[in-house]
C-alpha cells in the first residue's frame, strides 16, 4: 500500500510538472513573441511586413530605419533629456520614499497610524490634472526639467513596500545595538537599514526608473520647449509628423513612388523606435534581477 500511494505521488508530481511547464511555455510564448515580431520587423523589408510575410524570421534584411532614425538629431537630444530625467528622477525618488518608509516602519513612532491614513488616501484619491497643473504652474516649474521630476517625487504604494521590508526583514534588535553604541536615527538609517535593504532597493529604483524611461505624459502636459522633450515624446513627434506626412502625400501628390516610400518609412519607424526605447531597460534588468524576486516577496508581506 505504502509503495502504491509513492508510486501515485509520483506520478501525479510528474503529471504536474509536464502540464506545468507546458503552461509556463504558452506564457512564455504570449510574452515574447511581441517583442521578438517588433524586433524582425524593424530589420525587414516595410513592403514584406505591410503584406504579412515577416512571421518568424526577417525577410529583406534592412536596416534603413534605423539609419534614418539616428540622423534625427533631436532624437539625440531626448535621450539625454530622459537620461537625465531617469537619473534625477530615480534619486530624488528613492531619497523621498526612504524618508517617507523608515518613520512609518518605526513602532516607537507615535504619529504612525495618522500618518499612515493621511497618506493612504492619497492613493486612491488625487487632486486631478486641472488643480495639479495650477499648482505647477504657480510654482513656475512649467517648461523647466522640475516638472518632469518634482510632481511625481514619490510614489507612496513604493513607500508601502518599502516600508513593510524594515519592518519585517531588519529586526528590532539591531536599533538597540546601535543605541547602545551611541548612533543616532540618521546614523542607523544609512549605516545599518540601508545596507541590509538592497533587494527592496534595487526593485523600488527599477520601478522608479522604467516609469521614468516611459513617461511622455508629463511632458505632453508641461513641456513645451523641444529642447527637453523626453525620448519618448521625441519618437512620438517623429510617428506624428511621418503619418501626417503621409496623410497630406495622399491628398496632394502626384508622385505615387514617392507616397510609397513615405508609408514605408514610416512603417518601419514604428517598429524602430520601439526597439530603441527599450533597448537600455532590457540593458538595466539582467543586473537587478537577483534582487527583484527576493525585495517584492518580502517587501510584500503584510506589517
Amino acid at each position: 500500500m505504502v509503495k502504491k500511494r509513492k508510486w501515485m505521488s509520483t506520478y501525479s508530481d510528474k503529471i504536474f510538472d509536464v502540464v506545468n511547464v507546458l503552461v509556463m511555455l504558452f506564457l512564455l510564448l504570449i510574452f515574447v513573441w511581441p517583442l521578438y515580431f517588433v524586433l524582425i520587423a524593424s530589420v525587414s523589408d516595410p513592403t514584406e511586413v505591410l503584406r504579412g510575410n515577416v512571421v518568424l524570421w526577417p525577410k529583406g534584411l534592412s536596416i534603413d530605419s534605423f539609419v534614418q532614425l539616428f540622423k534625427y538629431k533631436k532624437l539625440w537630444i531626448g535621450y539625454r533629456n530622459t537620461l537625465f530625467y531617469t537619473v534625477v528622477g530615480t534619486v530624488v525618488n528613492m531619497i523621498m520614499t526612504i524618508i517617507c518608509a523608515y518613520p512609518l516602519s518605526r513602532k516607537d513612532w507615535l504619529p504612525r497610524g495618522f500618518f499612515m491614513k493621511m497618506l493612504l488616501v492619497t492613493m486612491y484619491f488625487s487632486g486631478g490634472l486641472i488643480p495639479t497643473y495650477i499648482v505647477v504652474k504657480n510654482l513656475g516649474m512649467v517648461d523647466t526639467v522640475w516638472a518632469m521630476i518634482i510632481p511625481s517625487a514619490i510614489s507612496f504604494y513604493n513607500a508601502l513596500i518599502m516600508r513593510s521590508y524594515f519592518m519585517n526583514s531588519i529586526p528590532d534588535s539591531l536599533q538597540e545595538a546601535a543605541s547602545l553604541d551611541g548612533a543616532n536615527v540618521l546614523q542607523y538609517l544609512v549605516s545599518i537599514v540601508i545596507p541590509l535593504s538592497k533587494p527592496v532597493i534595487a526593485v523600488i529604483t527599477l520601478y522608479y526608473a522604467v516609469w521614468h524611461w516611459n513617461d511622455y505624459y508629463t511632458a505632453l502636459i508641461y513641456i513645451y520647449d523641444r529642447n527637453l522633450k523626453p525620448l519618448q515624446s521625441v519618437l512620438r513627434d517623429i510617428l506624428v509628423s511621418v503619418t501626417t506626412v503621409s496623410s497630406e502625400m495622399a491628398l496632394t501628390a502626384e508622385d505615387m513612388e514617392a507616397l510609397q516610400e513615405k508609408i514605408k518609412l514610416g512603417q518601419s519607424l514604428k517598429y524602430t523606435s520601439i526597439i530603441v526605447s527599450i533597448i537600455p531597460m532590457l540593458v538595466l534588468y539582467p543586473f537587478i534581477q537577483k534582487y527583484f524576486v527576493k525585495g517584492v516577496m518580502v517587501g510584500a508581506i503584510k506589517g
